[in-house]
């Protein structure tokens, strides 16, 4: 099982491990790979306390050498979760960028896809895919027992325009014909069985 400090002390050892010869391929923006185990929380310990920043990269090169030896989704354990956000958000609900914003959710029953979904979802990501990139803050990989999902966060939830187009990019990108849901971050903080806002 991946624990904190190894995932840390590996991503380190593949981001500094390139050839450093060659000319990088800087990306538009900087981005923070994240980690969470939720598998053995401490007695009432506050949500978020195990959520640790892994790596920030902003080239091309950087982001294949930690994606490659670490940040694939079927390597977590068990109620583990993996984050690509970009830096200077954390992946909580409480960060501004995130507070007024909420998240698109698809779900998957096999590792290899959830593989595939994350790839092709981080990729977008960091290769400006998106139209509305600037209101996207990230994306959650999250490994469960009962299945695995990804969420896609954005900022302005109330935007349903916004929001639906996003979605439907997401799911061609992810290529998925399953519906997916979008949640407001507000709801569920309120409710446990929250309604989804918005479907694509």
């Amino acid at each position: 099982m991946a624990t904190e400090a190894a995932i840390e002390a590996a991503a380190t050892e593949a981001a500094t491990g390139t050839d450093k010869e060659k000319q990088p391929h800087k990306l538009e923006r900087k981005w923070a790979f994240w980690f969470d185990n939720q598998s053995k929380p401490k007695q009432g310990a506050a949500w978020g306390t195990s959520l640790r920043q892994i790596y920030t990269f902003d080239t091309v090169e950087d982001f294949w050498c930690l994606y490659d030896q670490i940040f694939k989704p079927s390597k977590l354990p068990g109620n583990g979760d993996f984050h690509l956000f970009k830096t200077g958000i954390e992946p909580k609900w409480e960060d501004p960028e995130c507070a007024n914003g909420g998240k698109w959710t698809v779900t998957s029953n096999r590792k290899a896809n959830l593989d595939t979904m994350w790839l092709e979802t981080l990729m977008a990501l960091i290769g400006e895919q998106f139209n509305e990139a600037d209101d996207i803050c990230g994306v959650v990989a999250s490994v469960r027992q009962r299945g695995d999902k990804l969420a896609l966060w954005t900022k302005t939830a109330t935007n349903e325009a916004l929001q639906m187009s996003i979605g439907r990019k997401w799911k061609e990108i992810i290529d998925v014909t399953d519906k997916m849901t979008y949640n407001f971050h507000d709801d569920s903080r309120r409710e446990r069985n929250v309604k989804s806002r918005y479907t694509v």
